[in-house]
C-alpha cells in the first residue's frame, strides 16, 4: 500500500479506539458494558445486528464464493434478508418483553441450570470459531493488500506475516472491546456501514467503467457464472435451509438477542430487525458485484491448483478494490473492513463475557459488588478474546474459512437454537427436547463433517440425498424433533411460569419507567463522519487524475454527518421537557 494508505488506515483506527474511549465513560456498570444500559437507538440496533452479520467472512467466505461460484453467492445473502424480516415480526419485541439481563437468563429460567451450562460452553464453542474465521479473513486480506503475495508459508504452513496480522488483530480487538463495551461496538458499526456503502458504490462504478458497463461483464462471464444455483451444492434446497438456519441464528443466537434487549421497548426490537432485514434484501447486490466482476479480470487459470483457487477467491474482493480505488482509499477500505470484523469479534466477546459474568461465575460469587463484575468481566473479555486468535492461527488446517463457516453454520445452529426459539414461543416444549435435539443431531453432523458417512456410488437419489445430508441433519431433524416434542408434550412445561413471571416483572415495571433512547451516540457518529470526510481532502494532491472522485466522495461524507447531527439535534430537542 502506499504511504497516504497507511496514515489513512492508522488514523482510522486510531479514530475508532478513540470512539471507543469516549463511549468507555458511559461504561458504569456491568448493564452498561453489557447492554448499552437498555437505552440504545433502534437505529444502532439494526445497523449494528447488520455488521454483526455481515463482517470480513462478507469480503472473504461470500466475496470468495461469488468469485468462484457467481451469482448464487448473491442469493445465500439474501436469505439473511428474509430470515431477519421474520425473526423481526415474530420473536424480537418477545425478548425484550421478558426484561431478561443476558439470553442465558432466559436459558436458566425455561430450561434449568443443566441447560444453561450445556449452552453457555456448546453456543461459546461454535461462535469462537465463527469470530476466529473472520479474524483469519481480515488477516488474510491485510496480506493480500500489503504484501500482494499470500503464498510463502513458514514449516507450519502459514505465512509468518498472516500470523503477525491475526495477533495484532486479535489484541486490538480485545482491547477496544474491554474499553468501550457494547456502545463502542454499537456506534462503530455505524459509522463503518456508511462508509464501506459510499465506498463499494464508487468501487462498482469504477470497475464497471474498467470493463466496459453490464453488457460487458455479461457478455465474459463464465457459463453458469450468473446462475440461481451452483453445482450439486449450492441448490434451491440448500437455500430453503439457509433461510431456516438463519431464522433461527437471529432470533435466538445470544449476540443478535443482546441487540433486541438493548433498547428500550420492544417495538424499537421489532424495528431494529425489520431494517436489519430489509438491508440484507437489498445490499448484497452492491455489496457482492466486485468479485463478480473481478472474475472477468483476473480469470482462474484452467490448470489451478485447489490451494491456488482458495488463494485467488480469498483474495478477490480486495484486489478487486486495490485496482480501481485512488491512492488512501484503499487504506481507508482495509480499515472500514476491519471494522467489520471487530464489530462480530467484539460482538462475541461482548455477549458471552456477559454471560460468563452474570449467569456462571456471579451465582458462585453471591457477595461480589459491580465493580468486581465489571473487572470480571472484562477479565473474561481478555481470555476469550485470546482463544479466539488461537483458533484462528488454525483455520487453514480445517480447510479454509469458506469450509469452516458454511460447514459449522449447517450442522450446528438449528439443534442448537431450534429448542430456544420454539420454547420461546411454545409454553408445551420443555427440557427433554433439548436433549434429544443435540444427542441426535449434532453427533450425526460430526460424522458428516469428519466423513464417517460415506455417499452410495451407483445411486443418483442416494447421491442427491449424500448431497443435501447436512442440511437434513442440521435443519429439517432437529425442527422435526422439537415440533414432536412439542405435539406429544402433555400440558404446560413447568418452568413456564418463570417465564411468564418474567414478562410480569417487566410490564410492571415498564410501566413505572420512561426509558428514552440516548441521542448521544447519534452527535458522536455525525462528527465522526464530518472530520472524517474533511480528512479525505488530504488525498486529493496525491490523485490528480481522481480529484472529482476523491471529492464527491468527501462531501458525500461530510453531508451525512451533517444530516446525522441535525435529526439528533432534533431529536434531542423533542425528547428534552
Amino acid at each position: 500500500m502506499h504511504a497516504a494508505d497507511w496514515t489513512v488506515l492508522t488514523l482510522y483506527l486510531i479514530g475508532t479506539v478513540g470512539i471507543g474511549v469516549l463511549l468507555g465513560r458511559k461504561v458504569r456498570n456491568t448493564s452498561d458494558l453489557f447492554a448499552a444500559g437498555g437505552s440504545s437507538p433502534w437505529w444502532a440496533s439494526g445497523l449494528s445486528a447488520f455488521m454483526t452479520m455481515f463482517s470480513a467472512n462478507t469480503f472473504v467466505v461470500w466475496g470468495g464464493m461469488a468469485y468462484e461460484h457467481g451469482l448464487v453467492a448473491i442469493l445465500v445473502n439474501l436469505c439473511y434478508g428474509i430470515a431477519a424480516l421474520l425473526a423481526g415480526y415474530t420473536v424480537a419485541g418477545k425478548w425484550k418483553r421478558l426484561g431478561v439481563r443476558t439470553p442465558a437468563e432466559f436459558v436458566e429460567r425455561r430450561f434449568g441450570k443443566g441447560a444453561l451450562h450445556f449452552y453457555t460452553w456448546s453456543m461459546m464453542i461454535f461462535r469462537l470459531v465463527g469470530a476466529a474465521g473472520a479474524l483469519y479473513a481480515i488477516a488474510t486480506l491485510t496480506v493480500a493488500v500489503t504484501s500482494g503475495d499470500n503464498t510463502a508459508s513458514n514449516v507450519e504452513g502459514m505465512p509468518p506475516q498472516l500470523v503477525t496480522a491475526i495477533l495484532v488483530f486479535g489484541a486490538v480487538v480485545i482491547l477496544y472491546t474491554m474499553i468501550g463495551g457494547l456502545w463502542a461496538v454499537l456506534m462503530t458499526d455505524v459509522i463503518q456501514f456508511i462508509v464501506l456503502n459510499i465506498a463499494v458504490v464508487f468501487v462498482v462504478v469504477l470497475i464497471m467503467l474498467d470493463i466496459g458497463g453490464l453488457g460487458g461483464f455479461i457478455a465474459q462471464a463464465p457459463e453458469g457464472f450468473l446462475s440461481f444455483t451452483s453445482g450439486p451444492r449450492y441448490t434451491w434446497f440448500f437455500l430453503f435451509g439457509w433461510v431456516i438456519i438463519h431464522y433461527f441464528m437471529i432470533g435466538a443466537e445470544f449476540a443478535f438477542v443482546q441487540r433486541y434487549l438493548c433498547v428500550p421497548s420492544p417495538r424499537d426490537a421489532r424495528r431494529g430487525t425489520i431494517l436489519f432485514g430489509v438491508l440484507y434484501l437489498f445490499s448484497p447486490f452492491l455489496w457482492l458485484l466486485p468479485p463478480l466482476l473481478w472474475r472477468v479480470q483476473s480469470p482462474i487459470p484452467a490448470d489451478a491448483t485447489d490451494e491456488m483457487v482458495r488463494v485467488m477467491k480469498e483474495e478477490a474482493y480486495i484486489k478487486s478494490c486495490k485496482n480501481v480505488l485512488p491512492i488512501g482509499m484503499v487504506g481507508l477500505m482495509m480499515a472500514a473492513m476491519f471494522s467489520a470484523t471487530a464489530s462480530l469479534i467484539s460482538s462475541q466477546l461482548n455477549v458471552f463475557s456477559g454471560v460468563l459474568t452474570h449467569d456462571i461465575y456471579r451465582p458462585l460469587r453471591s457477595k461480589i459488588t459491580e465493580q468486581g463484575l465489571l473487572r470480571a468481566g472484562r477479565g473474561f473479555t481478555l481470555l476469550l478474546g485470546t482463544l479466539i486468535a488461537g483458533i484462528a492461527l488454525c483455520i487453514p488446517m480445517l480447510g479454509g474459512a469458506e469450509k469452516v463457516i458454511i460447514s459449522i453454520t449447517e450442522l450446528m445452529v438449528v439443534p442448537l437454537l431450534a429448542p430456544i426459539l420454539i420454547g420461546l414461543l411454545s409454553k408445551r416444549v420443555n427440557v427433554g427436547a433439548l436433549w434429544c435435539t443435540a444427542g441426535i443431531c449434532i453427533p450425526l453432523g460430526l460424522a458428516l463433517h469428519f466423513g464417517l458417512i460415506k455417499a452410495p456410488e451407483h445411486s443418483v437419489v442416494g447421491q442427491w440425498l449424500f448431497n443435501q445430508s447436512k442440511v437434513f441433519v442440521g435443519v429439517v431433524l432437529p425442527v422435526v424433533i422439537v415440533l414432536i416434542a412439542h405435539l406429544r408434550a402433555r400440558g404446560v412445561d413447568k418452568h413456564w411460569s418463570r417465564i411468564e413471571a418474567l414478562e410480569t416483572r417487566e410490564l410492571e415495571s415498564s410501566a413505572q419507567r420512561k426509558v428514552v433512547a440516548d441521542t448521544s451516540p447519534a452527535r458522536i457518529v455525525g462528527w465522526s463522519m464530518v472530520v472524517l470526510g474533511a480528512g479525505l481532502t488530504g488525498l486529493l494532491p496525491f490523485n490528480p487524475s481522481q480529484r472529482a472522485i476523491l471529492l464527491l466522495f468527501s462531501l458525500l461524507t461530510i453531508s451525512i454527518g451533517v444530516a446525522i447531527l441535525i435529526i439528533a439535534k432534533y431529536l434531542n430537542a423533542k425528547h428534552t421537557p
